[in-house]
């Protein structure tokens, strides 16, 4: 058992200090959790008395410069679990200075406790930082919960929201490492047979002399091709990059290429099926926050990553606009699955529309986890096959010329 301080804040926001017995800091944390406080600093105690250098929750590395996804969901967990115990505001943010995971993080949320300290709103200090880390979707939240006076409730929300968005990117991420890996081996030792291993043999061809086969005198010209013009496949691979970069920045090319994305027979279904559940959760939770439907499909027309999709979302708040609704301009558009659509109308013909935006997003992303896992599944086999077809065409070759050297009868 060893000995820690710690300094922690009540329910009321007052700040008490004391000593505990526990086997780490991990276990006093809990403890103080048990006993409703919120730990501030837990510090081990030398054998000699001399308190050692503060250490912090395991939690909680320095260094980084941006401020990622999951230190917001915590950040914005814990505001709402200080502002739900009836911590005051600028108690809270000094409170989560204090247990900033990031100096990044730690920097923001002590400008942010200027400014409210200073008479601004507490949404309007958020946008001062607007976009990193705090979205305009993030931003308006507050502000809708700060004018309907629950705050508290409307950041637990958003953090549900933000784990949600953040579970379902790491799961797609995810999906996609191992085939991305398998690939880049596969191809690297591809690269590395054709220019260092085939070559060799090339010079003890060459040497022995007689009747080379067609597969491998085609393998030998590939291979010579790549070791003298290497770069000119460096120099294209570079030139298509910047060439697409430069037609993505432009709308009308972005807008171009998501819409030929979604015309792709395999990717097109995950596409869309990750894009609906990102929109619909959005939208649901914007308006469980009290943000008006029109207002909230401006924002989520910004969130959105498909510029297809985004400019269909602007056409629904035209319709809107006109009291057409949102399922009738979302049939209208002729992008969104039928099945969101007749989601979205029965929550119209209940009142329930935010309720049932959330059910389409939850329907939605467990689709997309589904195919995914479907396409991984495929992909993979696909890949190893491939990259197994290649590397025999070219031990094949290779036997050919040898048995054809030696007159081996085949």
């Amino acid at each position: 058992m060893a000995t820690f301080t710690y300094q922690a804040a009540d329910r009321r926001g007052r700040t008490i200090d004391g000593v505990m017995e526990a086997p780490d800091i991990h276990a006093v944390i809990a403890q103080l959790q048990r006993d409703t406080y919120y730990p501030i600093r837990v510090t081990p105690q030398e054998a000699a008395g001399r308190p050692a250098r503060p250490l912090r929750a395991a939690w909680m590395p320095r260094g980084s410069r941006r401020v990622a996804g999951r230190d917001l969901v915590a950040f914005t967990q814990r505001l709402a679990t200080l502002l739900e115990a009836g911590v005051p505001l600028d108690r809270a943010l000094a409170i989560q200075a204090e247990l900033a995971p990031t100096d990044r993080l730690r920097t923001i949320t002590s400008g942010v406790l200027e400014d409210v300290r200073g008479g601004r709103s507490l949404a309007d200090a958020f946008a001062k930082h607007h976009p990193h880390p705090f979205s305009r979707l993030y931003v308006n939240m507050v502000r809708a919960g700060e004018r309907g006076g629950v705050l508290e409730t409307t950041l637990k929300r958003l953090a549900e929201f933000l784990e949600e968005a953040q579970a379902l990117r790491d799961t797609v991420v995810s999906a996609l490492i191992y085939p991305a890996l398998l690939t880049v081996v596969g191809g690297a030792a591809v690269v590395f047979l054709m220019t260092f291993v085939i070559p060799r043999f090339a010079d003890i061809f060459r040497d022995l002399g007689g009747a080379i086969p067609a597969p491998t005198r085609l393998l030998l010209a590939v291979s010579g091709w790549l070791q003298h013009f290497w770069w000119l496949l460096g120099l294209g691979g570079l030139a298509g990059a910047l060439t697409a970069r430069v037609i993505l920045r432009t709308a009308g090319g972005r807008l171009g290429a998501d819409r030929l994305i979604l015309r792709l027979p395999v990717i097109r279904e995950v596409i869309l099926e990750y894009e609906i559940a990102r929109l619909a959760r959005t939208l649901g939770t914007l308006l469980h926050s009290g943000v008006p439907l029109v207002s909230a499909l401006a924002l989520v027309k910004e969130t959105s990553s498909n510029r297809h999709l985004a400019h269909a979302v602007g056409g629904l708040g035209e319709g809107v606009k006109r009291g057409a609704g949102l399922a009738r301009p979302m049939a209208d558009a002729g992008v969104f699955p039928s099945l969101a659509i007749h989601m979205v109308r029965v929550g119209e013909e209940t009142g329930r529309m935010e309720d049932m935006l959330l059910k389409v997003g939850a329907t939605f992303e467990a689709d997309t986890r589904r195919r995914l896992k479907r396409l991984i599944a495929l992909a993979e086999p696909a890949i190893i096959l491939v990259m197994g077809l290649v590397v025999g065409f070219i031990v094949v070759a290779m036997l050919l010329a040898i048995f054809s050297i030696s007159e081996i009868p085949l």
